[in-house]
Formats: structure tokens, sequence, C-alpha cells
């Protein structure tokens, strides 16, 4: 599934993604540290994975172990 960022504090590590239908998923600092990447700027497109609740998961394609550029 893919959604936009839509906050990053970069000096806490947590934000926020919208999803296409319009829903704001946040994440916290466990998430983007499991992710690789350093910083995240609204509007940049995420893969993400969710469980039942939450975000659980965030990578841009391409970037990060085992990912490969299309």
């Amino acid at each position: 599934m893919q959604a936009s960022v839509h906050r990053y504090d970069d000096e806490f590590g947590s934000g926020s993604v919208l999803l296409d239908d319009g829903r704001e998923i946040p994440f916290d600092v466990t998430v983007m540290d499991a992710s690789g990447l350093r910083l995240l700027r609204p509007g940049q497109r995420v893969s993400i994975e969710m469980s039942a609740t939450a975000l659980t998961r965030l990578w841009i394609v391409g970037i990060g172990e085992g990912e490969i550029i299309r």
C-alpha cells in the first residue's frame, strides 16, 4: 500500500502519513528507526504496511536493504 507523508518531526522521528482515501495514520520513532531512512518530507510518497491498528513499516521503493529500484 502507498501513502503520502503528512507530517514528520525529525527531532522525535515521528509523524503521520495520509492514505489515498484521506485517513491520517500516525507513526512513532520505532517505525522510522526500522525503515533505515534518515528523514522524510511532507508530500513524499512511501510504501507502508499496517497491522489492524497501526502503521508497522514504511519505506521508499528502491531505498534500503533488499529494495530493488524498478
